[in-house]
């Protein structure tokens, strides 16, 4: 069996790549950061199973599936950051879900399930199924964007913060800190998770380390390098990294 890992998420990639290698009949092809390379490289090397992140900076999951002209298809393991209902509505055929953090013991059961998966059975009703868990994630998308609070425990209390009043957030080793006016709060999560959960109208992924708060960004610093900078509303310049410049830029209209 052969496999193909595709995360934007350097450290995931690595975690599946690392238990794949324990499993004697799979033979890994490689690993893919981004979507786009994902489409080529699944219509070139021909993979039985991929591990598939569902939210990517270029194109999500569900996007990629839809572009690739493998026949028959490839075997689909979601990796996601969904919590357990999301997963449960998710669980269609032939699909399984690793939901991050997993254990080893949860990959392991993940390809078993695999093994007993026909090829023919994983191709039939290949798109319907693609056109299902779409429009599910699209739901998913619409409700997490309408979160009216952030909850973040703090001893014996949970605070619950306005997402309007945040920010900016950065990334610190597992945890992310928040700052809202002159506090800073910190919470055990990915970035990749928060920006899943914030509206994406008002919140902007600007680097691999940093999202901020469109509504609270004041100024744009442009360097001698064609780098820029934002400056936000306590004065804090946060890198605009290369692979989100156009994307901030559009946002703020420029």
């Amino acid at each position: 069996m052969k496999a193909l890992v595709i995360d934007d998420e350097e450290l995931a990639r690595k975690r599946v790549l690392y238990l794949l290698r324990q499993v004697p009949d799979v033979e890994v092809l490689g690993e893919c950061s981004n979507g786009k390379s994902a489409i080529l490289d699944i219509d070139q090397k021909r993979p039985d199973l991929i591990f598939l992140d569902i939210n990517m900076k270029d194109m999500n999951g569900f996007e990629v599936l839809k572009k690739i002209t493998l026949s028959p298809k490839p075997i689909v393991i979601f990796v996601t950051a969904y919590d357990n209902y999301a997963l449960k509505a998710f669980d269609v055929d032939a699909f399984d879900f690793l939901l991050k953090p997993f254990k080893d013991e949860r990959f392991f059961r993940t390809i078993e399930k695999v093994r007993k998966i026909s090829a023919n059975e994983a191709d039939e009703n290949f798109e319907k199924r693609i056109i299902e868990l779409f429009n599910l994630y699209k739901s998913k998308s619409q409700k997490t964007a309408a979160l009216n609070k952030l909850p973040i425990k703090q001893g014996n209390k949970t605070i619950l913060i306005n997402p309007v009043d945040i920010m900016y957030i950065t990334a610190s080793g597992s945890y992310a800190e928040i700052f809202v006016e002159d506090k800073k709060y910190v919470l055990r999560e990915t970035l990749n998770n928060l920006c899943e959960s914030l509206d994406s109208n008002k919140f902007i992924r600007v680097h691999r380390s940093s999202i901020v708060n469109l509504q609270h960004v004041k100024e744009i610093v442009h360097s001698e390098f064609s780098e820029i900078d934002a400056r936000m509303h306590d004065n804090t310049l946060l890198r605009i990294s290369k692979s989100y410049k156009k994307d901030f830029l559009e946002k703020v209209g420029i």
